[in-house]
C-alpha cells in the first residue's frame, strides 16, 4: 500500500487554490493528480484539515461476545454447514458473511474434514467398476 502525501505538500496545494489558482493548475504545478487536489479541497471544506485519514489498522472481529459463545456451543453440539450458521446468526440479529463464519470456525479449530481413507475402494463414476487385482488379465505378448 502506498504512503499518503506529506502534509506540507497538501498545505501548499490548498494554499495555492485558495490564493486564486484553479484546482487543475495547482495539480499540474505541484505534480499531483487533478482528482487529488479536488479531494484535498473537499477534505478541507468538510473537516478543516488537510491531514490524511487513517490507513490500515486492526478491524475487530464481528463474531464476539455472546454470539461467539453461542456459536461455539452450537458447533460442538450438532452438525452444521457454514451457510446454515450464517443464516442462524442472521436470525439472532447478527449480520455476517460466509468468510467471517469460516474464520471463526477455523480459529476455534472446530472444522470437520471428511476422512479420505475409503476413497480408493469406491467404484469409479466412469464406466465399470475396477476388477480385483488377482483377476487382472496377463499381457497378450508371449
Amino acid at each position: 500500500m502506498g504512503k499518503p502525501y506529506s502534509v506540507d505538500l497538501r498545505k501548499r496545494v490548498v494554499a495555492a487554490i485558495k490564493g486564486g489558482m484553479s484546482r487543475n493548475q495547482a495539480a499540474k504545478h505541484f505534480g499531483v493528480a487533478i482528482s487529488t487536489a479536488i479531494n484535498w479541497m473537499k477534505r478541507v471544506d468538510e473537516t478543516g484539515s488537510v491531514a490524511p485519514g487513517q490507513m490500515g489498522g486492526h478491524k475487530p472481529k464481528v463474531i464476539s461476545g455472546d454470539h461467539a459463545v453461542w456459536l461455539s456451543q452450537r458447533i460442538r453440539n450438532d452438525d452444521f454447514t457454514l451457510r446454515g450458521l450464517v443464516a442462524e446468526l442472521a436470525g439472532r440479529g447478527l449480520k455476517v458473511d460466509y468468510h467471517s463464519v469460516w474464520d471463526f470456525v477455523h480459529a476455534e479449530k472446530l472444522s470437520f474434514k471428511k476422512k479420505r481413507g475409503g476413497w480408493r475402494t469406491r467404484s469409479s463414476r466412469r464406466g465399470a467398476s475396477a476388477r480385483p487385482v488377482d483377476k487382472v488379465s496377463r499381457s497378450r505378448r508371449s
